[in-house]
């Protein structure tokens, strides 16, 4: 076997190995999960995730996902959770235990000081009747048979349990409390998700200037408008409301039909019936909208009143393309 399909052989056997080990992970999901997830969402404090090695990473990422799904916690690392941060935790908070064996010594150490201090306990391991297993108040099963690696020694198949384990337990609350899609952009109020969640077209408008004609206005005005307003488009407008559009291409158009453009207005060279949002639309229907016609700029109107262009640089300066 060449190096390529070595490769390409390695990777396959690793995905398959992880995947048969994600489907087997829903056949222990059981009343004890279910419990632990009604414990943390009636809890009036916040879930504290902690674990050490490879484990520790995990818990960063499961902490992440709950905090940005609508259930408050926090990372401790084991070992410095046993070196002066126990006092991350406080009353009420419930306290996930990631630890695959569930019998490493930090784990040792921190298990009976958490249990002192009478919060309740929830372990993730593949070891049921390990220490942790028989300490925790809940044990979330996140058996594996065997690692993706060869020497079954790194850590690979087990963490992918662990996360599956962790998005599992977060969906459950999101479910739970009802979290939206709103409550999603609340969230995520600077990322792309949440843009696409929240911002409307009213939001990008306001950005830009407001280019307009009246439909008799005479051609070089038009040019004018069209060139101060940096936007490529101006609306023609009459009694506020939109009854053309002229873009750069439109008036490149018109010059190579006349010699001259003396005595010709915005009616004359305007298209009508042109695309137009409703202000109060989401950003991302612009956007589609956009797509859907191949066009790079759109007109906004509200209750048949012209409010202003929205363009594609918009979207692409606020990430939503």
């Amino acid at each position: 076997m060449n190096e390529q399909n070595r490769i390409i052989s390695v990777a396959k056997k690793t995905i398959e190995t992880e995947s048969k080990a994600i489907m087997y992970l829903a056949e222990l999901v059981d009343e004890e999960f279910a419990a632990a997830v009604q414990y943390i969402y009636q809890s009036k404090g916040r879930v504290i995730v902690t674990g050490i090695g490879k484990s520790a990473n995990i818990a960063t990422k499961i902490v992440a996902t709950l905090n940005s799904t609508g259930t408050p916690s926090v990372f401790m690392h084991a070992a410095d959770a046993i070196h002066g941060d126990l006092g991350t935790i406080q009353e009420n908070d419930t306290v996930i235990c990631i630890s695959k064996s569930g019998n490493t010594a930090e784990i040792k150490v921190l298990v009976p000081l958490i249990k002192a201090i009478d919060n309740k306990l929830i372990g993730i391991t593949s070891n049921k009747d390990s220490f942790l297993g028989q300490q925790a108040d809940f044990i979330l099963n996140a058996y594996v048979e065997k690692e993706a690696c060869p020497n079954n020694l790194a850590p690979t198949t087990s963490t992918t349990a662990q996360l599956v384990i962790g998005d599992a337990l977060a969906m459950c609350l999101l479910d739970l409390r009802g979290f939206s899609s709103k409550d999603f952009a609340k969230f995520h109020p600077g990322g792309s998700l949440g843009k696409k969640l929240y911002l409307r077209v009213s939001d990008l408008t306001s950005l830009n200037e407001k280019p307009e004609v009246h439909p008799d206005t005479d051609v070089k005005k038009v040019i004018v408008e069209i060139s101060e307003k940096l936007l490529g488009v101006t609306a023609v407008v009459e009694n506020n409301k939109i009854v053309g559009i002229i873009t750069d291409g439109d008036l490149r158009r018109m010059l190579t039909r006349v010699d001259s453009f003396a005595g010709l207005t915005a009616r004359d060279i305007m298209s009508q019936n042109p695309k137009v949002i409703d202000n109060d639309a989401m950003a991302v229907e612009a956007m589609e909208l956009m797509d859907k016609h191949g066009i790079t700029q759109l007109l906004a109107e509200h209750n048949g009143k012209y409010c202003g262009v929205v363009h594609i640089h918009n979207l692409t300066k606020e990430g939503i393309i």
